[in-house]
């Protein structure tokens, strides 16, 4: 006689739960673990600005978690410090204490990178163990990693531009390591998203999304000029607005013998690409700011969805201040790039990304 043992076997039991059914402590963490890429970004500005990136001088992931304890290991890496270009040709002379804090916050920055890591991993073990990931969370996860491990291995990439023949980090690999944060936060803040609405909304309006996709399209042109610009100190051959020294555009921009690959490569020997990539970092300011009110005046008559016009409005404010802060930033860059409102800057880039991808969130297809 056959035996059914259907119902003596179970099933085996799946390691993914339903989107919609990830506990909120899963949500907690990555909300964390964008204010941490948040404040991540914001010590390296001030390690840029500052000129603390070159202070330490070689990348060790487990010893280099501890600073020096004593004077002899002080002195040195001082002495190592002293071998770069960057003390001989710049910081010639500087005192013990003077390099401590440049110290500081290059190794501040390391720190909260690998705190970061530790936040990310160990969670991420417990959760997968106790099956309160989708599979769609997992795999957008397991990208949010590889994207960190490549932004942290970008910048020593970055630092050791500096090691060698320039006194400063080469200006387009920081910028790329720049980029390359952003681009992670942005990938993690999209995630977030999904988990905290990850039913979609209907949204009828295709010109309002195709105002809304040419708006971060150029917002991330934007914030990659702008660590040109930081990398190459440009603000501080044009203080003033809305004028360049006196020009809309410097004259030197339309000269067909300026535009050589020399030039663009040696950007530090020539004022031409300081004011190229000046120019085009306010041409674009000026673009975003008129698709951006037109879109604010357009989605305001249009969308009643109250959760979009919340967001809208904290959008436009922080289109507003962003603007704001450029000008203030470029008028007080006399003689030295202003560290307070140069982060602020940054910060402000980073806070208004955030709000646009909330609202090209909210516009997504319908499910």
């Amino acid at each position: 006689m056959a035996v059914d043992l259907s119902n003596s076997v179970e099933a085996p039991k799946s390691r993914f739960i339903a989107h919609d059914q990830i506990p909120s402590i899963v949500r907690n963490w990555l909300i964390l673990g964008l204010v941490m890429i948040f404040f991540q970004v914001v010590i390296g500005g001030v390690t840029r600005l500052t000129g603390s990136g070159l202070s330490i001088t070689k990348w060790e992931i487990i010893t280099g978690t501890f600073p020096p304890t004593s004077a002899a290991k002080w002195e040195k890496e001082f002495d190592a410090y002293k071998a770069t270009p960057q003390y001989q040709k710049i910081n010639e002379g500087m005192s013990m204490s003077e390099f401590k804090f440049i110290y500081f916050w290059e190794y501040f920055h390391r720190l909260w990178a690998r705190l970061m890591g530790l936040v990310f991993v160990i969670p991420f073990c417990l959760f997968w163990r106790r099956r309160a990931f989708s599979r769609q969370l997992f795999r957008q996860l397991i990208a949010v990693f590889l994207l960190a491990a490549f932004v942290a291995s970008f910048g020593w990439i970055m630092v050791a531009s500096g090691l060698d023949d320039r006194p400063w980090v080469n200006a387009y690999k920081l910028t790329m390591h720049l980029s390359l944060a952003f681009i992670c936060y942005a990938y993690l803040w999209w995630t977030t998203l999904g988990v905290i609405f990850p039913k979609k909304q209907v949204f009828h309006n295709l010109m309002l999304k195709k105002l809304g996709i040419a708006f971060l399209v150029l917002l991330s042109l934007q914030i990659a000029l702008g660590g040109t610009v930081s990398g190459m100190k440009a603000a501080l051959s044009f203080p003033t607005w809305p004028d360049m020294n006196g020009d809309f555009v410097p004259a030197i921009i339309f000269d067909s013998s300026e535009w050589t690959v020399d030039n663009f490569v040696n950007y530090d020997r020539s004022g031409f690409i300081h004011a190229l990539i000046q120019t085009l970092h306010r041409m674009v300011a000026y673009l975003l700011t008129v698709i951006g009110l037109w879109f604010f005046f357009k989605a305001r008559k249009s969308v009643s969805d109250p959760i979009f016009r919340l967001g809208l409005t904290l959008w436009i404010t922080m289109l507003v201040i962003q603007v704001g802060l450029g000008i203030i930033t470029v008028i007080n860059s006399r003689g030295t790039i202003p560290v307070d409102w140069g982060v602020f800057h940054q910060a402000g880039a980073l806070l208004l990304l955030t709000a646009t991808l909330f609202l090209c969130f909210r516009m997504r297809k319908t499910a």
